[in-house]
């Protein structure tokens, strides 16, 4: 996850782009911006990367802009939110095994950690993908659940509540995984009702069947197919929810 989502203060501009990466359309998102500056060409690069992450695809159109933002980047902040978003593209390359890039995921990682300062707004999405890496290529549940909580204390304080949706669905992912159903459930249920209000659709199935692994029946059933419905309406996005949809005891990894 990258970004907080949109307000009622946003300009227009920013508010079309969220519709639409709401909706899974990440490249008619970017072609809305005009990468001649730091700041869009860093944005416009997230939502491509973004779209790596749950489509599996577009993998050239994320590397050209990602470049594009890192030749753009002058000041620490520039430098080591681009270095973020190298990291998290690296991370899905080898999460998805298009090609192993663990080791260049964690050194662009510890770039950023190196630049962005520890109380920055930027600090928070850093430590969660940090935490992903910990979580899902390293194996170590305990220094992911130190990270994702350094993130969800982050994401709270600087508002950001898409971020904080993830931070609920990862330590919540954690507590399942531990037999602490009670905690999981919280987790999952309060990064189900973010994604809701902020009208995060792409986000959505994914955290409707999470809450429904912590649930009996009928109501397992009763998200579940509510989660099929949006998978459908998106086109099969997020690509790797549907072995979590048929059947629905098959397991997968979660970006």
């Amino acid at each position: 996850m990258s970004g907080d989502g949109t307000t009622a203060e946003d300009d227009p501009l920013q508010t079309a782009v969220w519709r639409l990466r709401s909706r899974a359309c990440w490249v008619d998102a970017a072609a809305l911006l005009t990468p001649a500056t730091p700041q869009p060409a860093l944005q416009r690069a997230s939502l491509l990367v973004e779209r790596c992450l749950y489509t599996e695809a577009g993998w050239e159109d994320a590397e050209d802009a990602l470049r594009t933002a890192e030749a753009l980047a002058h000041t620490d902040d520039e430098r080591g939110a681009a270095a973020c978003e190298r990291g998290y593209l690296a991370y899905a390359a080898t999460l998805f095994q298009v090609r192993d890039r663990a080791d260049e995921a964690r050194a662009a990682l510890g770039r950023a950690a190196a630049l962005i300062a520890p109380g920055a707004p930027g600090r928070p999405l850093l430590d969660f993908r940090r935490g992903l890496i910990a979580e899902n290529l390293t194996r170590s549940p305990q220094a992911a659940r130190a990270a994702y909580r350094r993130a969800h204390a982050g994401a709270t304080a600087h508002a950001d509540p898409l971020l904080l949706s993830a931070t609920w669905r990862h330590l919540a992912g954690l507590a399942l995984r531990e037999g602490e159903l009670t905690e999981a459930r919280h987790g999952f249920a309060e990064s189900l009702r973010i994604r809701e209000e902020l009208g995060y659709l792409v986000g959505t199935a994914p955290a409707l069947v999470s809450l429904a692994d912590t649930e009996t029946e009928p109501e397992a059933s009763r998200l579940r197919e509510e989660a099929r419905r949006l998978f459908r309406l998106l086109g099969g996005v997020p690509t790797w929810l549907s072995d979590r949809l048929s059947p629905p005891e098959a397991d997968a990894a979660t970006a």
